[in-house]
């Protein structure tokens, strides 16, 4: 009998509950994303022309710079407001995983360098951070036995 009206009171409470703006939330989304990414495309242009590096070269300090951004953003409390306008377009880039990591440690600065930041600075990024070590050895590994199966 309880799950009878379980069922009935979500399908009652269904017509009152606001429907979620999807197509403004993807404009959103979209256009801090799109900006992020052309944040760091100005970056990398800027590294290669000021210090003559080739695109390649200029990749990782790109990446770099971009979390350096996302952090103190983040310490400034800042990439928050960006977040919460933007959502997935604010997480999705390296600044989104800059800020978990930020905001985890910053967290738990009361509790001490060692046992509070160090401690709880991967608790969010931590998964992240094993999926995409896992995905490049097995995708390492597949090419690996691709190649090996045309060249011997």
């Amino acid at each position: 009998m309880s799950e009878k009206l379980k069922d009935n009171y979500q399908q009652n409470i269904k017509k009152f509950q606001p429907k979620p703006p999807y197509f403004i939330n993807c404009v959103k989304a979209f256009l801090v994303g799109g900006l992020i990414c052309l944040i760091g495309q100005g970056i990398q242009n800027f590294y290669i022309s000021v210090f003559d590096f080739s695109e390649k070269q200029a990749g990782n300090p790109t990446v770099a710079t971009l979390i350096l951004f996302a952090a103190l953003l983040t310490g400034f409390g800042v990439y928050d407001k960006i977040g919460q306008f933007a959502g997935a377009g604010s997480a999705v880039p390296v600044t989104g995983f800059a800020n978990s990591m930020t905001s985890a440690a910053l967290e738990h600065r009361s509790e001490g360098l060692v046992l509070g930041v160090a401690t709880n600075m991967f608790k969010l990024a931590g998964s992240v951070i094993v999926f995409g070590v896992v995905a490049a050895y097995v995708v390492g590994f597949l090419r690996y036995l691709f190649n090996m199966s045309f060249t011997g």
